[in-house]
């Protein structure tokens, strides 16, 4: 039987993580300074109904018992989200650069759950400040927002790996640290370096340190929101394209494995299964949509062939790592080429990264559950368990992986499903839901890479951003508030 739902320390957990807010809408305030600009006051605004939120729910949350469970745990981890994402809508709306709620709470999600979907078609027109906390918001939702936290604040010392294991992606969660608080500062140090890395090296690309701050935010989120309207191919630099493909490529590799490299443990990273198949799956989808852009009736200049190769890769990497940059448009490429990036925002890139999908892992371990079990209907007395990095699948494990890929498969029918009955195209609805889903971007039609998801349905709009929270937080993590069982003592 459950125990009594502890609602002090949820109150508690939830005041200290709004408090975190606070500081960081407070500290946003220095860039209109710095910039000359006059929306100081809309942040600090927010920072003060951060604070407020904080201030009550932790009065309210005085002395609870240290006891956290699994109800606990999704109830904090959810409404945290939603919570970030109410007010850190607050500048944008009230200074009028996003004029409706609606569009507001959407654009502001999306940035939280490193989608990067957005309904902005003005986006050179913001201030540095909107600009800035835009890519904040990804930054903060990249690593995690309770990651992140337990990585600076003691006060979730003793009640973390509940939250840890409700935030983080994967079936299995890599512990680089007994102490789950030391292996999330370990983890935040790691995305610390990759971000301040990529900046440095965009900056020496030609870009502003402003504009390279920002895009290594929504890199090594893995997020998607740029400062220019026309994305990455606003710079038209081999040099920041491929540096931006790099560092796409590295955030959807486990951040584990980094740790692991950094400790010269590098047979663990050798044998990474995830990982080999991760960059092998990622190049062959590369090869294959390069080869569909070339002509090959014509004879093809090497600086013709190297663009190819380059949209081609810069593409499959966003996507595969649901970062959701663009520099060419997709839809105006082959059919062919829809499908196989429509696989790739499925799929996803690593577990333990900052993407989003189904996760490499999930889609390694199901195919070799469905390879072997074909051994078995030929082989049907041989015993052939399934093996991951060397060791073998547990039952519960592989049953959790295979029931996390359908699920996620019937939520995303089901999803197109809902999208079509409220007004969306075939393409809109496919291409939104899944994108959505994966937090990766870009969809397909007028919410493709030329588009975004201004005009679609009011409706399809709150529909997508509870899509965007339940991919982010891995499904079973949402989807349990809406199970009676849940509930029950």
């Amino acid at each position: 039987m459950n125990k009594e739902f502890n609602l002090r320390l949820v109150l508690r957990m939830m005041g200290s993580l709004a408090l975190v807010e606070s500081v960081i809408l407070l500290a946003v305030c220095l860039i209109p300074i710095i910039y000359g600009e006059n929306d100081t006051s809309y942040f600090f605004i927010s920072s003060i109904i951060s604070f407020t939120f904080a201030s009550g729910a932790l009065f309210l949350g005085r002395n609870p018992s240290a006891f956290i469970g699994k109800r606990e745990g999704s109830v904090i981890v959810t409404f945290t989200w939603i919570i970030f994402s109410l007010i850190g809508l607050l500048p944008f709306w009230l200074s009028g650069s996003i004029p409706t709620f609606t569009n507001a709470f959407f654009e502001t999600i999306s940035g939280f759950t490193t989608t990067g979907a957005s309904i902005l078609n003005n986006i050179e027109e913001l201030s540095h400040g909107m600009l800035f906390w835009r890519s904040m918001t990804h930054w903060i939702g990249g690593l995690g927002i309770i990651v992140i936290s337990l990585a600076i604040l003691p006060v979730f010392s003793t009640s973390g790996t509940q939250l840890f294991a409700a935030e983080t992606s994967g079936p299995t969660k890599d512990k680089i640290h007994p102490k789950i608080n030391e292996t999330a500062k370990r983890l935040f140090l790691i995305y610390v370096i990759l971000t301040a890395t990529e900046t440095i090296l965009l900056r020496f690309g030609g870009m502003g340190w402003f504009d390279a701050i920002c895009h290594s935010f929504a890199t090594i989120a893995t997020g998607g929101f740029s400062t220019k309207q026309a994305s990455i191919a606003y710079w038209d630099s081999a040099y920041i394209q491929y540096i931006i493909i790099i560092f796409m490529i590295l955030s959807g590799v486990n951040f584990s494995l980094y740790y692991f490299g950094f400790k010269n443990k590098f047979v663990k990273v050798k044998e990474n299964e995830e990982l080999r198949y991760y960059l092998i799956l990622l190049f062959i989808f590369a090869i294959i949509v390069a080869l569909s852009l070339i002509d090959f009736s014509k004879v093809q200049s090497f600086t013709t062939l190297e663009r190819a190769w380059r949209d081609s890769l810069f593409t499959v990497s966003s996507l595969m790592t649901t970062t959701g940059f663009c520099t060419a448009d997709y839809m105006n490429w082959k059919p062919l080429t829809w499908v196989i990036l429509l696989i790739v925002m499925l799929t996803g890139a690593s577990a333990g990264s900052t993407s989003g999908g189904i996760k490499m892992i999930r889609v390694v371990i199901s195919g070799k559950a469905c390879y072997y079990e074909f051994k078995r209907l030929i082989h049907p007395n041989a015993v052939i368990p399934v093996r991951y990095n060397g060791h073998l699948v547990r039952e519960d494990v592989l049953t959790r992986v295979l029931a996390f890929t359908l699920l996620y498969l019937v939520v995303a029918g089901l999803g197109i499903l809902v999208l079509a009955m409220s007004g969306m195209g075939f393409l809109e609805s496919t291409g939104g839901m899944i994108t959505c889903l994966g937090g990766v971007g870009p969809g397909l039609g007028l919410v493709g890479p030329a588009g975004n998801f201004a005009d679609i349905p009011e409706f399809s709009k709150w529909f997508l951003s509870l899509m965007m929270l339940t991919g982010r937080l891995e499904l079973f993590t949402v989807l349990l508030l809406f199970t009676p069982a849940f509930w029950k003592r």
